[in-house]
């Protein structure tokens, strides 16, 4: 089993949206015609966010934003360090943290009010933060 989608329900699209292009360097793609505004957006070939408008309103017992955290994980230190310099260049505050238990370092943004995103990568390429 692997995760197919995380959809993040929020009330500031647009920060949102181009958080995942500019920064994680996802890119839009096509989405289906739903009565709600939105973006899909993919990594390579796979629509792995999709991103949801919050002015419709919610069904009972629902709130919005709707989601905990999306974590991404970073394979080398190359697109580590290129991370840290979007992040910075974006003007965009984050948390860096080593995380012994797992042997990692996290970055933790909150890009707007409830959406939080995690971005992991093994210790083993320390002395890059």
């Amino acid at each position: 089993m692997i995760l197919d989608h995380a959809t993040i329900v929020t009330k500031d699209l647009d920060t949102t949206y181009h958080f995942f292009r500019n920064v994680i360097g996802l890119q839009a793609g096509p989405r289906p015609s739903f009565r709600v505004r939105g973006y899909w957006l993919y990594a390579s070939s796979r629509p792995v966010i999709h991103l949801t408008d919050a002015t419709v309103p919610m069904p009972e017992g629902s709130t919005s934003p709707r989601i905990d955290h999306i974590g991404f994980r970073v394979e080398n230190s190359a697109e580590w360090r290129a991370l840290l310099d979007r992040l910075k260049t974006s003007g965009i505050r984050y948390d860096l943290t080593n995380n012994d238990v797992a042997d990692e370092c996290q970055i933790t943004i909150v890009i707007a009010p409830g959406i939080v995103i995690e971005i992991v990568m093994s210790q083993r390429h320390r002395g890059i933060d």
